[in-house]
């Protein structure tokens, strides 16, 4: 057994990664985060991301109980509704979600940069920016070097690569694990959330998680996101004290442009898209999502006519491919580095949030000297690829994530949607199978080892 506790080198300051250092520094145990944004604003991170009971339960277990309690103060307002509407933005089912009552047993609405501040604070002596791994070096002594584009460099005990769906760290380590084009492109745009853009909504889409099921392979995904603070970063009248109490004394704030907005995104088969798609940018984009939506319902296209132009991205969807077990060594993976997986099922972030509780506690137990920091990591990564891979493979076949699936075909393609629909509809309608249907959602987003 190791003599003294490791010391942890995480590359990349995302979720799961920072996840795992609080956890880490929370058990005593010696960590440092290598991230290659040059300060904690930067990065287009403002988009929606649902974190479930999994990844709640992750942030409780990882975090200072007073920075979970911000992690809840800073979330959006809550969904009361999942609802499936066509392009006309006509109804075709909508389920009732679990109030959020319960700090984790709940679905909650997150801002990524929002999140990424919570995260961040109170990390300033762990966290360092504007740092570009370039390689590593596995030593005799058990230890383990990065090194950085600055040419600076830094040993510790375990590299743990948290450097997303590109991630260099894997590309060494791991060069046969490769993640491969899903065949779909999203275009994502948000909205600043205004009287009349909240006019242009019925009150069920305003309270909900939309997909829109639209004809000729066109879907879509809508969010309001609604925060306890105002266009000028100033809490709203009616703020619970206690939580006012939290934001008010939280400095994240002041880093975080986060505000009230409407997220819609517009996916579909790469096919549809112009050729040079992931070059366009501002102005260009949006044009782009009117002209695939120009059979939709006027609401939803002002909604993208009215959208930031600065905001607005294109994503190529990517997937990893499954990997084989691998001997375990100083270097282990964790969420998109290892495990990317298309938004499908909304569980990526959820994903790599379980994957740093799990690594924390199998760390934490090597500290203890209850095992080997070599065993430690075998036991994570036993545990961490079974249940990573099981929901690339779910992701990928849900919700037309893949450009193959039958949804985008010419004429089978009509019958795909109609039978979408129907199920949804029929679903929705009967008692015992929307119940069923909501309990299965937060027993799958609830999961946990």
């Amino acid at each position: 057994m190791s003599a003294r506790p490791p010391h942890v080198l995480i590359i990349g300051a995302g979720t799961g990664g920072m996840c795992l250092a609080h956890g880490l520094r929370r058990a005593g145990l010696s960590v440092a985060v290598y991230e290659r944004h040059r300060t904690r604003a930067d990065g287009l991170l403002g988009y929606r991301v649902g974190i479930g009971p999994t990844g709640s339960r992750a942030l409780r277990e990882c975090l200072p109980p007073e920075l979970f309690a911000i992690y809840l103060a800073t979330c959006a307002r809550s969904p009361r509704w999942f609802n499936i509407i066509t392009q006309r933005m006509r109804q075709t089912a909508s389920f009732e979600l679990r109030p959020d009552t319960h700090p984790v047993d709940t679905e909650r609405s997150v801002a990524r940069m929002t999140l990424r501040q919570v995260l961040l604070t109170g990390m300033a002596d762990v966290v360092h920016f504007d740092k570009t791994f370039t390689r590593y070096e596995q030593r005799d002594d058990g230890t383990v070097t990065a090194y950085f584009a600055d040419g600076s460099s830094a040993t510790g005990d375990l590299l743990v690569a948290a450097d997303g769906t590109h991630s260099a760290v894997r590309r060494q380590y791991l060069p046969h694990a490769v993640t491969r084009d899903a065949g779909t492109i999203n275009i994502a745009t948000r909205i600043p959330l205004t009287p009349h853009t909240r006019s242009l909504l019925p009150e069920r889409l305003q309270r909900g998680i939309s997909l829109i099921f639209g004809v000729g392979g066109m879907m879509g995904v809508l969010h309001v996101m609604e925060f306890k603070w105002d266009a000028d970063g100033r809490l709203k009248p009616g703020v619970d004290d206690a939580d006012a109490d939290l934001l008010s004394g939280w400095k994240g704030l002041a880093h975080d442009p986060t505000r009230d907005n409407i997220n819609l995104v517009v996916w579909s088969t790469a096919r549809r898209f112009p050729a040079d798609v992931l070059q366009r940018r501002g102005e260009d984009l949006v044009q782009v999502a009117l002209d695939l939506t120009s059979n939709w319902h006027p609401h939803l296209r002002e909604l993208f006519a009215r959208s930031d132009p600065d905001s607005a991205l294109p994503i190529r969807v990517s997937t990893s491919e499954p990997v084989p077990p691998w001997k375990s060594s100083t270097v282990t993976l964790l969420g998109d580095a290892i495990h990317t997986m298309t938004p499908g099922r909304g569980v990526g972030a959820n994903t790599a949030l379980r994957d740093a509780a799990l690594l924390c506690r199998q760390i934490r137990l090597a500290a203890a000297g209850d095992k080997t920091l070599l065993q430690a990591v075998a036991d994570y990564e036993t545990a961490m690829v079974p249940y990573g891979f099981a929901r690339v493979a779910d992701s990928l076949n849900r919700s037309g994530t893949n450009g193959d699936d039958r949804m985008y075909k010419p004429v089978v393609g009509r019958v795909a949607l109609l039978g979408a629909r129907g199920y949804f509809g029929v679903t929705s309608r009967v008692p015992r199978l929307r119940r069923k249907f909501v309990d299965d959602f937060y027993t799958y987003r609830g999961e946990e080892d």
